[in-house]
């Protein structure tokens, strides 16, 4: 059983398996108000899985960090999905865009919980996340495809030799109101899918494209026991 008992509640186990073919650091964020968990970042080796537990009600979100390093004056950084901490602990900083994103928020008693996988901030690497038990529409949300091979050369970021380590959200790289869903485009009726959110869409047809691109990008599961998330699935 992946429940963990704190007092008459339970806590909700959450397994991290890096399936890439290089080492993953994971970065965690607590929502507004609430206590970051027992863990904000922690390395997953090539192969490798980790557990970490939240309480009835949290709400967060995950990411993977890629291609990180520690220079000469102890500072840790990542090229994709860094969270400016300095060290592989976030301690409550989140994640600097392009990063592929895990949202989720664990219901209270007969509540059910939510989650998805969001690209809104742009793509870094390829997860996906899935609820083990439960009931309801209990899917297998992410994006299990490697974006960055296949990204629009004016989306790309590169490492410094050429290798494109992420791909940036329109929003992020022209900061246009219609990619950006704000202003006058700030609503499902004014804000449609561009060329953009379609080619992410039709990567990863399970995870958001774009702000308002929820209609089917939302799961939801009652009562399940824990979530299994995949790094490179």
């Amino acid at each position: 059983m992946a429940w963990l008992l704190i007092g008459a509640a339970v806590a909700t186990t959450f397994t991290f398996t890096n399936k890439c073919s290089s080492p993953v650091w994971v970065g965690t964020k607590s929502g507004f108000n609430e206590a970051e968990l027992s863990k904000t970042g922690f390395q997953l080796l090539q192969g490798s899985s980790s557990c970490l537990s939240a309480p009835p009600g949290w709400s967060g979100r995950f990411w993977g960090r890629a291609f990180c390093s520690t220079d000469s004056s102890g500072r840790f950084s990542c090229l994709s999905g860094d969270c400016s901490a300095g060290q592989v602990s976030c301690n409550g900083s989140t994640a600097v865009p392009p990063v592929t994103m895990v949202e989720i928020t664990i219901g209270s008693c007969s509540w059910q919980d939510f989650y998805d996988v969001s690209l809104v901030d742009g793509y870094n690497l390829p997860i996906s996340v899935m609820p083990e038990g439960g009931n309801g529409d209990c899917g297998t949300a992410g994006c299990p495809s490697d974006l960055n091979s296949q990204c629009p050369q004016e989306l790309a970021v590169k490492a410094s030799d050429g290798t494109v380590v992420a791909c940036r959200s329109p929003c992020d790289s022209f900061a246009d109101p219609k990619y950006c869903c704000t202003g006058k485009y700030n609503s499902p009726k004014t804000c449609s899918p561009t060329i953009y959110s379609k080619y992410f869409k039709n990567a990863c047809p399970n995870a958001y494209s774009y702000a308002y691109d929820d209609q089917n990008s939302t799961f939801s599961c009652l009562g399940p026991e824990s979530y299994s998330l995949i790094f490179c699935p």
